[in-house]
């Protein structure tokens, strides 16, 4: 691990797991590179497992929400708590989904004067309601989701992946997390 992966020395010389290293050899065939944030967790395989099969789970599996929405909502939460690994790396995720270098700057600096859907604003309204005024939700602010065409499974969806990202955005503030470098360029 990179000692400018995070502000944090737990352990620069950790020998990865054969799982690991295959899952690593494997985002860097896919993605070209290995995230800092799988590198920041390196340091202990259960940790690591964890991140990836719920970030796995929220962000790829299969469910009513696309892609490019679950990254929107990333960049959304990420935007209010001005998470810099977050906004790097889910921005130019946005870029990439959308084909859009435009969103995926706006929704970086201010999701409310991006170009949406009624169906993307209200997830996002939910999504930075939910990382602003938790105690705040209310039964009316589920059922302008569901006007908004989302089931009551896509409500658990959106308020997971918002949730998922309240954590790491901590995280990657208090360890001082840096994106790695190829992200600024990414779908521009």
């Amino acid at each position: 691990m990179s000692s400018k992966v995070t502000a944090l020395q737990i352990d620069s010389n950790v020998t990865l797991s054969e799982k690991t290293q295959a899952y690593f050899d494997l985002c860097q065939e896919k993605l070209g590179l290995v995230p800092n944030v799988l590198q920041a967790y390196a340091f202990d395989d259960a940790k690591l497992r964890a991140f990836t099969d719920m970030y796995n789970d929220l962000m790829l599996a299969d469910c009513g929400l696309s892609k490019l929405e679950r990254e929107m909502i990333a960049v959304a939460v990420s935007s209010v708590n001005r998470c810099f690994y977050c906004l790097t790396a889910h921005g130019a995720a946005v870029r990439e989904l959308s084909g859009d270098p435009v969103l995926g700057e706006l929704m970086v600096m201010n999701y409310r004067v991006a170009d949406l859907t009624d169906r993307q604003r209200a997830m996002l309204d939910f999504a930075v309601k939910l990382t602003e005024k938790p105690a705040e939700i209310l039964e009316s602010d589920r059922e302008g989701l569901r006007d908004a065409g989302f089931s009551d499974r896509d409500i658990w969806d959106i308020a997971s992946v918002a949730a998922f990202f309240n954590m790491t955005n901590r995280v990657a503030a208090a360890s001082d997390m840096r994106p790695n470098d190829e992200y600024h360029s990414m779908a521009r």
